[in-house]
């Protein structure tokens, strides 16, 4: 098995190399992840300007390599241009922080994985649920494996990412493991005003999470109460529903020679 795993804290992130020293034991690791922080990038891409990249070495991995770019860019290269060999599987993370419910709309994580997935190859986005500096992500990247290795021998799912969080608890306080659909997280966006040395003003986003009522089998629910949790998600993001809905709403408009007169 092949793997390409990224991320979006950066090449040197403490989570990305624990995880890279577990997979390096149970694949081909390819790492090819960013040069520095990009959290909050979500599914942003590099067109006016170059991308550039250098080699590295990362231990378990077989090469490796530095992109001045997003973790799509990151993905993207690896796949079309970087790897030369056709990769089984892209990891992304293990991220500082979780990615929960409606965050992954602006996960850099995520949004690998989900590059992954649009390019035809099955994906996992993994974070810790945790912001300290000196978490430790050893469990986090042992489960991991343990996570491939199973999704391995039962089979992958091409057209979904899995997306797994895990609190950051002592192994013997995490209750278990959850299969959970996407909760809500919505923030008090703050923006401090400031000015620069020249008297130009600019502003710094902030704010915490805002406390709300929560689907029992969401992952926000899930990881809170000291599961981990095993999101799958789908790309598809029409609304069935309403496709039926606006079918009868817009009929009139639908037949043949309505000019919009």
């Amino acid at each position: 098995m092949r793997i390409l795993l990224t991320n979006d804290d950066g090449i040197y992130a403490g989570g990305l190399n624990c995880l890279a020293g577990f997979l390096g034991k149970i694949a081909e690791l390819y790492v090819v992840a960013p040069d520095r922080e990009r959290s909050g990038t979500g599914h942003s891409i590099t067109v006016f300007e170059p991308i550039k990249v250098v080699k590295a070495s990362i231990p378990g991995a077989r090469e490796a390599w530095i992109v001045a770019g997003t973790p799509v860019d990151c993905v993207k290269l690896a796949l079309n241009r970087l790897v030369k060999d056709r990769i089984d599987l892209v990891v992304s993370g293990i991220n500082h922080g979780p990615n929960l419910g409606t965050d992954v709309l602006y996960s850099g994580t995520v949004s690998a994985a989900a590059e992954g997935v649009l390019l035809g190859i099955p994906s996992l986005a993994v974070s810790l649920n945790s912001w300290n500096q000196d978490v430790d992500f050893s469990y986090a990247a042992r489960f991991t494996a343990a996570v491939v290795q199973t999704l391995e021998k039962h089979g992958w799912e091409k057209e979904t990412l899995i997306n797994v969080n895990i609190p950051a608890l002592p192994p013997r306080e995490i209750k278990g493991i959850r299969i959970t659909r996407l909760g809500v997280r919505n923030y008090h966006n703050m923006f401090d005003e400031r000015q620069d040395p020249r008297g130009n003003t600019y502003y710094w986003m902030g704010g915490g999470v805002v406390d709300q009522e929560q689907d029992p089998e969401s992952d926000v629910v899930a990881v809170e109460q000291g599961y981990v949790s095993i999101t799958p998600i789908h790309l598809d993001l029409t609304d069935y529903r309403l496709m039926e809905e606006y079918r009868r709403s817009f009929a009139t408009y639908l037949e043949p020679g309505w000019g919009g007169e």
